[in-house]
């Protein structure tokens, strides 16, 4: 006989939702992954676990429950004082290690604030100093955590007064909306700061911790509200504001990597903006140097950290791709020709700060983004198909083409052209394909387009223990056809090859989406796949031109 059981009406009113949804839903689901992805969330027994527990929480609210008592964590130490005069048993040693463990004493914490409905921060009582005819002193009590105030101050240049600059949006100050910015700071903590300066002022501010009283005279104007538009930027720098000479308050810094998105809170100011980091892992809004600032900056100090390129250099990182294939003779006969404006000089010139960008998913009806694709127009060989392996075009077109800029990057080897053009892109774009693209890193740039969306990967090699661990029967070679020219790789290869990779790195980063180290083939090239997948059913952040074409 199969087993009864009973449950409410709110109960089978959700149940059977669950099992409906799938089937009312169907004439709005594009793709059967989507329908199976449905049926697979609805009839899993987490979700029917999640709607059990919801059922709990809702019959013990409707009890509306109250507290026996709001006293427990006093209980607990009368409890634990009359249990050490005892005799100890092993029941309650047991129960004393338990009551003295640090999460129970916050849990009781806790249930006593609630019970007691007591939010509010304890503040201390108002001095008794105080000038009751100056009318015009604001009193202020901020509670201050280990996080900054969120305001910085500056000493006007013609009175000395101690004046606030700029109060950081979602800071202490902010959120208590108190202070503003042209108030006069006179006295923190009691302390007078007329003869102070404002590093003897902040100093004093981050080392205070909890209720810190401020006694203000208020600015002539209010700072008007910020009305404008919140952006979002991808950081194309690392930034550390402890080792920033030039910003008005280390503390009051915000600390960024390469590739962290930003949302920028305020540009009021034109040298130093607020934001915050757009992960949420830190809410805390900081100072970061503008776009024009760091711009400058970078202009000032880029011809003293980099030095003037190289032409062997050049050639190197231009080559990386064959650099390992071919031997040193048949590199030297290699003559690449790219246009001017498209040179490594052109891209090592540009300055990198940030890159105003919007969320991206890449809807089912949408192309896909670029990866990669290869174009050749040596001679054919016998074992080689028209269209399939390469595309072979005379030579004749091929100049004609180069004439008119219809290659993203072309060279010459050993008499033939070889390159990439951007109809072949095209072509394989059209067909609902994913095109995968291998280009010199400084072609990237032309390629970053609304048309073609690349999303980029740097392979880079592993440490030169495990280049050599891992390619020690590798063999350098000059072609396919030159088979019985190998040679295992060389002391200076491995050295190229590390720093070809960090000179690629250093220089374009910053277009880099995504960087996988080749240590093992495999595990390289699933990381590689997965990262693929990911592009095609993920948001993604990419530039904010990108998203209005």
């Amino acid at each position: 006989m199969p087993a009864l059981s009973t449950r409410t009406d709110s109960e089978i009113d959700l149940y059977e939702l669950l099992s409906v949804l799938p089937s009312q839903l169907q004439p709005h689901v594009e793709s059967a992954d989507d329908c199976s992805f449905l049926h697979a969330m609805f009839g899993e027994r987490s979700m029917h676990s999640l709607v059990k527990i919801h059922e709990k929480l809702q019959c013990y609210e409707d009890r509306s429950p109250a507290p026996v008592l709001d006293s427990a964590c006093s209980l607990v130490q009368d409890l634990t004082e009359e249990l050490q005069g005892r005799r100890a048993s092993d029941e309650i040693r047991e129960l004393l290690k338990l009551l003295s463990k640090p999460h129970v004493k916050s849990l009781l914490s806790v249930h006593d604030t609630v019970a007691k409905e007591s939010y509010d921060p304890e503040l201390p009582p108002l001095p008794d100093d105080i000038d009751v005819e100056e009318d015009s002193v604001k009193i202020i009590r901020l509670v201050k955590n280990k996080e900054p105030l969120g305001a910085t101050i500056k000493k006007d240049e013609h009175t000395g007064a101690i004046i606030v600059a700029r109060i950081m949006s979602g800071g202490a100050a902010y959120r208590s909306g108190l202070i503003h910015v042209g108030d006069e700071l006179k006295e923190v903590n009691g302390i007078p700061v007329d003869d102070k300066k404002p590093e003897e002022i902040i100093c004093i501010l981050s080392q205070s911790q909890g209720a810190i009283m401020f006694k203000v005279v208020p600015g002539i104007k209010e700072e008007a509200p910020n009305k404008e538009p919140r952006m979002f930027v991808k950081a194309l720098f690392d930034y550390n504001p402890a080792e920033d000479q030039a910003i008005p308050c280390k503390e009051a810094g915000l600390a960024c990597s390469k590739g962290d998105i930003l949302q920028v809170m305020s540009q009021d100011d034109a040298t130093w903006w607020q934001a915050k980091q757009e992960s949420g892992s830190n809410p805390r809004t900081g100072l970061i140097p503008s776009k024009h600032f760091q711009e400058r900056r970078f202009a000032v100090w880029r011809p003293m950290a980099v030095a003037p390129p190289q032409r062997t250099p050049s050639k190197r990182l231009s080559g990386l791709r064959r650099s390992f294939r071919l031997s040193r003779r048949d590199k030297k006969t290699n003559k690449s020709m790219y246009e001017c404006k498209r040179s490594e000089q052109y891209d090592t010139a540009d300055v990198t700060t940030y890159d105003e960008v919007a969320s991206y998913r890449r809807k089912h009806r949408d192309r896909h983004r670029l990866v990669i694709l290869v174009d050749t127009s040596r001679p054919k060989r016998h074992q080689e198909n028209e269209g399939v392996e390469y595309h072979f075009i005379s030579k004749h077109l091929f100049e004609a083409d180069i004439h008119n800029n219809k290659f993203i990057e072309y060279g010459e080897y050993k008499g033939n052209y070889y390159g990439t053009s951007f109809d072949s892109v095209r072509t394989v774009v059209s067909k609902n394909k994913v095109c995968l693209l291998d280009v010199q890193p400084h072609t990237l740039k032309h390629l970053r387009t609304a048309e073609f969306k690349p999303y980029v990967v740097f392979v880079k090699p592993p440490s030169i223990e495990r280049l050599k661990e891992t390619r020690k029967n590798a063999k350098v070679i000059s072609g396919k056809e030159d088979k019985n020219t190998s040679k295992p790789f060389s002391e200076e290869d491995y050295q190229e090859m590390i720093r070809a990779s960090q000179i690629m790195e250093s220089q374009y980063g910053h277009l880099f989406e995504k960087v996988i180290v080749n240590d093992d083939l495999t595990t390289a090239f699933n990381e590689l796949k997965q990262a693929l997948r990911k592009v095609e059913t993920e948001t993604h952040w990419v530039p904010i031109s990108w998203t209005h074409s």
